[in-house]
Formats: C-alpha cells, structure tokens, sequence
C-alpha cells in the first residue's frame, strides 16, 4: 500500500511551494505530498487517491482561493474521506472566517500564514493531527471493491463471478456511507451499480465479464493461434486434461465461459475425494488444480463463450462469440452440466434477487439468522445444506421422492441427520413463487396429496439435476437424445462405424463422432457424475490425444 497522503491546496504557487516543502521535509518518509493549486484540482487529486484504497491523513487548504475557497473545498473533502484531519490556512484578517469554519467542517485547526518557523508554529500542530489520525484511521484496501444493490442480480453476477475466480473483493452498498463516497469519487450514481473498483483505480460501471476478467487480471486473450490441444471448460475433467497435456509436453490451452472449477468447485466441501481425509472445498481443489497446470506450461483464458467447432482438414477450429477462434491439432470438449432452472410461475423474475442455481456460497454471511430453502436431493444439495446450516437459523431441505437415499451418498446422509438446524421434507416441490425487489414467499407442494402451503422465504438454492450445454456443438459431434456427447463404443451401437468417419480404425474410447475430438467428465454421455471419474477422464484423454497425434 502506498504511504497515506497529505494533500495541500493552494492557489498562490509560492505559498503552495512552501507549505509542501515544510511539510514533505519533516514527514516526507512516511507521508505522500499532494499539491494542489485549487479546490477543484484537489478534488480530482482525492477522487483518485480514493479510487485506488489510499488512506489521506492531513488536508491543508488555504481560506482565500477564487471559485472554490478553503471552507467549500474542506466541505467536500469531507464526503470522500471524513476521518482525515482539516487545516485551514488563513491571514490574520480571516481568523473569525476560520473560527466559523470550526461548526461548518468540524475544522481541527487553523494556521496563519505564515508560519515560519515550522519548527514551532507548524510541526506540533501536524504531530498532534497525524496522531491522532493514526490512531483511528480510515480502512485501507488493495481489493477490489464492488458497489451495488443488496438484491440487485447484476450485483451479484459480479460478486460470483470474482468469488468463483478467487479474486479479492469488497461488497459495499450503494446506500451505504462508504458506498457513497466511493460513487462520488467515481462520479456515478446509484443508478449505475453495479459499479467496480480495481485495485488501480479504474471504475468499470456495469461490466461485462470479459470487461471485469481483463481489468482483474485475468487471461482472456490466447497467446498463439494454434495449439497442440485446446481444452473447453475448466471443472475437474478439463483441469485434469490441462494437466496432463501441458505436463506431458502438449502446448495447452483451457478455455473456460465462466470460472475454473465448474459446478464442483461451487461444493462448499468434497469429502470422498481420494488424498484428503478430511475434505477440500471445491473452490480450493480448483484453486490448486489451476495452479498446478500453470506451472507446467498450460494457458488459461478466462471468460471466453466457445460457440462453434469446425473441421478443417486436420485441424480443429474453435469459434468464439466475439468473432475471433483459435485452432489446434487435438480439442477436449470438458464443458460439463449446468443445474436446469425451476419453471414454477414468479421464479424467472427473481433469479439472482432471492433465487439461485448452485450454491452462491457468497450469499451464506446474509443468511444468518433466517430460514434457507434448497430443493434437491444429489450430493450437491446435500453438500450445500451442510455449509448453509453454518449460518442460517434453520435450513429446509426439499426433496421430491420419499428420501434421500436414492441419490445422495451415505456419508453425506449420516452428516445431516446430526445437524439440528437441518430439516428434510420428502415429496415436496416449490411450484410458486413471489417477491417484489426480492424472493418474499414460495408456494410448496406436497406431491402425494397435492397440498399447497405458502411460506415466508427470502433465500432458495436449487440443485434439481442438469444437462449439457452442447447445443453449439449439434451438427459437429454426434449427442444422445439429451445432449451428451457420445464417443468410443457408444458411437457404433449396431457394430458399424460412425456416419462420416473416414479413418480405418475405430474411435478411441473417449473419441467423439469427429477425429481428433475428445470428451471427458459430466459432458460425456453415460460418465460416472463424480469428481474422481472426471479427473480420470481427463488424464485419460491427453493419453488418446497422444495416440491420435502419432498416427497423424
């Protein structure tokens, strides 16, 4: 962090020399002069010092400047940094303006000019204020701060979207003090939220994800046009592929729409991953998984949408949405599933204000106290009500069927039968829900006798199953009925090749309908839907890719 700044305002340039002279010799090593030469130049100084999380300590103004004097430009200050220490600096003639300016900007002291020698008119004052100020001061940042709505879905896009990318940020409300004066120093408004901050300075109002991944630090543009293998998504079969592929000598590139990890990195904590006994949390798993393919060579580029594949001899070309592609001798298709969406009537209107798919772990800290409803019954609802439990009065578990045995794993069962907070309702869907600016009310159905009963509600978490997002893949690889990607012995099942496949051997087992072209993890149809097999997918075929590319 940079040393907390001094700012003095003047418009007379021999006086502004002068006072930052005296003041950058006694306390230049642990203090930033600023100069000014008017109110609204010092503003501009404040806006950005408030922008990049600095801290001001001491604000020196002088009473006599023309358009803005001393007093409105100490009024202003105020608002962006209310903790720092004001001096006005006046002649004698103005000290019952100065003595006035006490009630109007609660003033800490005044000085006459001049104030030679600063040995003795102006050093005790300045001790006695950056005491002071150092004893209670202002909260600095080097995160990046995001300001917006509390049930604002644009708001919380951003928020996900930096939390799932282990980015480091601040939640300030707009209708917040510290909000506020963090819009006013980037000159917007509430009605501009959300509006972010980085760690440079920079305000980003409503960012697009490729907007906020580039000015966080992120990769979003390839480095190369063509590559040995090009991996599309980055849960735990396409960080597997990622691995593997650079590490063995491959140039890799993983290209992920969103965040690394995929849904299992949203798991708030996997405890049957083998090599940790006592759990990882999905968000970490990835974290390291990530690491780890950095350091053997892979590129990974954030916040690009894959829209297209298409053949071109033997090269394999990947379109992106913006119009640019890239191309590669071998593509991993590892996209995995997204959770399918609740249709009960008043739900679409509030998703992201109440209603979420997946676990949004960045809104557990707001649900202290009230009650959690999350419908499903696989591990990832059940992982969720876990973690939930830690911070909600009570969490309310719906599951369709008669329990949760049938697909929810023994251990996970065990866990929520010990947790008090924890209730589990059998044959029970939501099929309503209502809310003004946020979720306020769910409709549940007892799915046995067909009873309805409405509850109070502000939060609902949904894990009701999934299905691939595949459909720009339709006419370049052959899909099941539902979507998935078919490779190996699934693409013959009456013994005869796939239609178009023009090599003299069979497909690979991990082979999709197009050479070259593999699938592993949760995308892949009839894959074993755990973070093991999907790891194991992807180590697997870096193997295939190898065999493909010698043959070649």
């Amino acid at each position: 962090m940079a040393n907390p700044v001094v700012l003095t305002v003047d418009d007379d340039p021999a006086v502004s020399r002068a006072v930052a002279r005296d003041v950058r010799r006694r306390y230049g090593d642990r203090y930033r002069v600023v100069r000014a030469s008017s109110g609204e130049e010092a503003l501009t100084a404040l806006r950005e010092v408030k922008l990049r999380g600095d801290q001001v300590a001491v604000l020196l103004a002088d009473y006599r400047m023309p358009q803005m004097n001393g007093i409105q430009f100490l009024e202003a200050a105020m608002d962006l940094f209310p903790a720092a220490r004001r001096v006005l600096l006046t002649a004698y003639a103005d000290t019952d303006a100065a003595i006035d300016a006490i009630n109007v900007v609660d003033l800490d002291h005044y000085l006459l000019k001049p104030w030679h020698p600063p040995e003795e008119k102006l050093y005790p004052v300045l001790d006695a204020l950056l005491d002071a100020w150092a004893a209670a001061p202002e909260t600095t940042t080097n995160e990046v701060r995001v300001i917006g709505h509390r049930w604002s879905a644009p708001s919380f896009t951003v928020r996900d979207f930096l939390a799932r990318n282990l980015v480091p940020y601040r939640w300030l409300l707009a209708d917040e003090p510290e909000g506020g004066r963090l819009l006013a120093a980037a000159e917007a408004c509430a009605e501009d939220v959300p509006v972010v901050i980085t760690t440079d300075g920079t305000t980003l109002v409503k960012p697009t994800e490729a907007e906020l991944a580039t000015h966080v630090g992120l990769s979003t543009t390839p480095a190369a046009d063509f590559y040995d293998l090009v991996v599309v998504g980055a849960g735990p079969a396409g960080l597997g592929a990622a691995v593997y592929g650079a590490s063995e000598g491959l140039r890799t590139v993983l290209v992920e729409r969103q965040a690394t990890g995929g849904q299992a990195g949203q798991s708030s904590r996997i405890e049957n991953y083998l090599g940790f006994p006592d759990g990882v949390s999905g968000a970490q798993l990835a974290d390291r998984a990530r690491r780890q393919a950095l350091k053997f060579g892979a590129e990974l580029l954030t916040a690009r949408d894959v829209v297209g594949l298409e053949a071109a001899g033997a090269t394999r070309l990947l379109r992106f949405s913006d119009g640019t592609s890239i191309a590669a001798h071998t593509v991993v298709l590892a996209t995995g599933v997204s959770y399918r969406q609740l249709t009960a009537p008043g739900l679409a209107e509030l998703t992201g204000r109440g209603v979420f798919y997946g676990s949004a772990s960045t809104e557990a800290p707001s649900c202290a106290g009230q009650d959690v409803y999350i419908v499903g019954g696989a591990n990832s609802a059940g992982q969720a009500a876990v973690y939930f439990a830690r911070h909600a009065r009570r969490v309310h578990l719906l599951v369709r069927g008669p329990d949760l045995r049938r697909s929810m794993s023994h251990y996970l069962i065990e866990q929520i039968e010990r947790i008090d907070n924890v209730e589990v309702h059998p044959h029970s869907e939501v099929v309503g829900g209502d809310g003004t600016d946020h979720l306020e009310q769910l409709t549940i159905c007892d799915n046995r006798i067909g009873e309805r009963r409405s509850v109070k509600a502000s939060w609902l978490f949904v894990f009701i199953g999934a299905e691939p997002r595949t459909d720009w893949l339709a006419d370049v690889v052959a899909r099941d009925a539902r979507g998935y990607v078919l490779t190996g012995p699934d693409l013959a099942s009456d013994g005869r090749r796939p239609a178009g496949w023009a090599l003299p051997r069979e497909p690979y087992l991990l082979e999709s309908s197009l050479p070259g072209v593999f699938a592993a993890g949760d995308v892949r149809a009839d894959s074993v839907k755990r973070v093991a097999s999907a790891v194991g997918e992807g180590a697997m075929v870096v193997s295939l890719a190898h065999q493909y590319l010698a043959a070649q």
